[in-house]
């Protein structure tokens, strides 16, 4: 394999709407540019980065895959990334470690949801972009509308470096406006260069005329001797089109098919010529090891003769090679079987051979240059977001952070088999994964897998059957309802046993008092002298704690409520822990019978970001749900939708949402605080907890 100098190296983050093209894209290319002798298509399961069972079946892309081509002596790296709602947020890392995004719009539908959240993305990375508007050949596709779109959302910054020669099925050839050339596509493949169209020449001249205004306003300089002369030479031209590319001034748009390959070539040369390298970044900054995000940062350049350092941004827990690290070199140069620190957890790694990414294929490389993007196999301890490095040199780059999970799910293993095996095939998919949440809730004791969307959970369970043979059932969580009480009530627990020999007895008076929200569990010791020795007064805490867990209606654990200890009497011989612990017990159940008890119900923020066109029936549906609505807001097309509704009301959410907005919103949530449930909702939770067998009758055992 060839080893390319940081110059010649294009990291591309291919990003965009679910189904505009992107995986097509990266197919047709690698073809087109000879990398690889068949040409792979989505619809028959082919292409080189979707090369996973799931992402074959349901024909999307499901995590980052990664290919690369040589072109012109430049070596692209690719990052194909996801555009489904469920899975966007793995474009985050892809952004992190691209010098250049290439956002794919769909010819026919212009821009969508996630082309937009996509470009946000790119924005908070401060990444350049290069467009390209696809599915030129097909039915209904119309480039004018789709640019139209894009410059409405984005910016009038966008502009055409190649013009379509024909429409839909007469797509043929392009106009490269910046060299003011054309290409057909010969029936042998090739493009050949032939007359501008005629009927193309005034918009082709209009085109470049704005292409010339937009470098011109790049630069103070330009902008000067453009009003002069009014127009630049050509000298002026190329090379600030670069400068003004690089500082996100401008986004040129290339004018592609995928399934005809026409226009493929005019954007290869394209990338080499236009996107910039890694070497344009000023610096990388990082943090020294163990500083706090207040620390003076640390540059590093792109540069061979900076000391070693790379992002971990990928890892593929791969069942034949082990785990799979992919990293971007960002200062230094590495050769096979070097020794690296990971400054993220503090250990020594010996990294092996370097390999380059294609699909599913890992090539040997000797040696890899600032810049290039590369696979390690077999690391100990490396994980996605941890920094390699030179010990004598240590930096730690700050990891990319995922959006909360926004759905969860209770999982649980169908068979004993199945139980032995899960902790540690979840273990490996949520390296893979970081989007992904595995936890246990302490009080309704189910394992709960979280993610950004039903089809995102359902994923994992599929992979969990094909790759690891564990077989699981996903079901809704059990909503962790608790119980508290709203009456302050003063009574006695006394316990009193005699079966011949040595009794019991144990004797309280305490007083019950409700607490704010949130107010916990507090035990006050009010007994002035002996009524009761010191050392049975905690028995009685722990008496009344365990009575708690099982709550007084509806078997929920009872919270926000204080005790004060005010009374008692002892027995010299009969008494003793046990006693005073059945005491306390019993003073509870007495209390629960006066300071009328209520339900306590989990309330989540939830934020949901829709098309304003879906917004009135969104609220609609929270209204229904119990939800109070506590703000909006907009953000280009979309509306933004911020309520509190209870978490027994958002179990099914996903589904409703898709139906409202034909699959095109999205939402995320957190726990916010408990509140009351309402009367006629606490005695369905009260007859629900009897059906489970949660409420349970008679004394304790004494």
């Amino acid at each position: 394999m060839k080893v390319y100098s940081t110059d010649a190296i294009r990291n591309l983050a291919v990003i965009g709407h679910g189904d505009a093209g992107k995986t097509q894209l990266i197919s047709s290319l690698l073809y087109v540019a000879g990398e690889t002798p068949r040409w792979g298509k989505v619809d028959e399961g082919t292409t080189v980065t979707d090369h996973e069972e799931d992402s074959i079946a349901r024909k999307i892309t499901l995590n980052i895959g990664l290919a690369h081509l040589d072109h012109r002596e430049t070596k692209l790296n690719f990052i194909d990334t996801p555009g489904y709602a469920a899975f966007v947020s793995h474009a985050r890392p892809a952004l992190r470690v691209a010098d250049c995004a290439v956002a794919v719009v769909d010819g026919v539908k212009g821009v969508e949801v996630q082309t937009e959240k996509t470009w946000a993305y790119a924005n908070e990375f401060i990444v350049p972009r290069i467009m390209v508007i696809t599915k030129l050949d097909k039915e209904h596709s119309d480039f004018g509308k789709a640019l139209e779109s894009a410059q409405r959302t984005f910016s009038r910054a966008i502009i055409p470096f190649t013009l379509p020669i024909g429409r839909e099925k007469d797509f043929r050839g392009v106009v490269d406006v910046v060299h003011m050339k054309a290409y057909e596509l010969g029936a042998d493949g090739q493009a050949k260069e032939i007359d501008i169209p005629s009927e193309s020449r005034e918009l082709v001249e209009k085109t470049r005329e704005r292409l010339v205004e937009l470098v011109a306003e790049s630069d103070d300089a330009l902008m000067e001797k453009y009003f002069e002369q009014g127009t630049l030479e050509e000298a002026d031209i190329i090379p600030n089109i670069n400068k003004a590319i690089a500082q996100s001034k401008l986004c040129p748009v290339f004018a592609v098919s995928s399934a005809t390959l026409v226009g493929l070539r005019a954007l290869l040369n394209g990338i080499v010529d236009y996107a910039p390298d890694p070497a344009h970044h000023e610096a990388e900054y990082g943090l020294p090891v163990d500083a706090g995000p207040e620390a003076a940062k640390i540059a590093r350049r792109y540069s061979d003769s900076e000391p070693f350092s790379a992002y971990c941004f990928r890892t593929v827990a791969d069942p034949f090679a082990g785990r799979i690290n992919v990293i971007k070199i960002i200062s230094g140069r590495l050769q096979t079987d070097a020794n690296a620190l990971n400054s993220t957890r503090g250990t020594m790694e010996r990294l092996g051979a370097l390999h380059a990414v294609q699909g599913k294929q890992l090539d040997k490389v000797p040696e890899a240059h600032a810049g290039d993007i590369i696979a390690l196999v077999k690391l100990k301890e490396t994980q996605s977001g941890d920094t390699l490095c030179d010990k004598q040199a240590p930096i730690v780059y700050p990891p990319v952070e995922y959006p909360e999970a926004a759905i969860a799910f209770a999982i649980e293993p169908k068979s004993r088999q199945d139980e032995e095996k899960i902790s540690v095939a979840l273990h490996k998919i949520l390296e893979e994964d970081q989007a992904l949440h595995f936890s246990r809730d302490a009080q309704t004791k189910e394992f709960l897998l979280s993610g950004s969307g039903q089809l995102h959970v359902e994923t994992v369970v599929e992979k969990l059957k094909k790759r690891y043979s564990v077989e699981v059932t996903l079901h809704p969580p059990k909503v962790p309802y608790k119980e508290t009480i709203t009456q302050r009530a003063e009574v006695q627990g006394r316990h009193k046993k005699q079966t011949g020999g040595r009794g019991q007895f144990g004797d309280c008076k305490v007083v019950f008092e409700p607490l704010p929200r949130g107010g916990g569990f507090v035990f006050e010791d009010k007994i002035f002298g002996g009524a009761v020795p010191q050392q049975f007064r905690p028995a009685i805490e722990k008496g009344i704690v365990e009575a708690a867990q099982s709550g007084a209606i509806a078997g929920y654990p009872l919270v926000d409520f204080k005790v004060q200890l005010i009374d008692g009497s002892y027995h010299n011989v009969d008494s003793d822990e046990h006693s005073f612990r059945a005491a306390g017990r019993k003073a509870f159940r007495a209390a629960m019978e006066k300071v009328k008890p209520s339900i306590l119900e989990p309330i989540m923020d939830v934020e949901i970001v829709a098309p304003q066109e879906n917004s009135g029936d969104i609220m609609g549906d929270l209204n229904s749900r119990r939800g109070r609505v506590q703000g909006m807001e907009t953000s280009g097309k979309q509306q933004v939708i911020k309520a509190q509704v209870p978490m027994s009301e958002m179990l099914n959410y996903q589904s409703t949402l898709n139906s409202i907005t034909g699959a095109r919103g999205s939402f995320h949530m957190q726990f916010s605080h408990y509140d009351p449930v309402p009367g006629q909702l606490a005695h369905k939770i009260v007859e629900q907890s009897r059906a489970e067998g949660r409420i349970r009758g008679g004394e304790d055992e004494e």
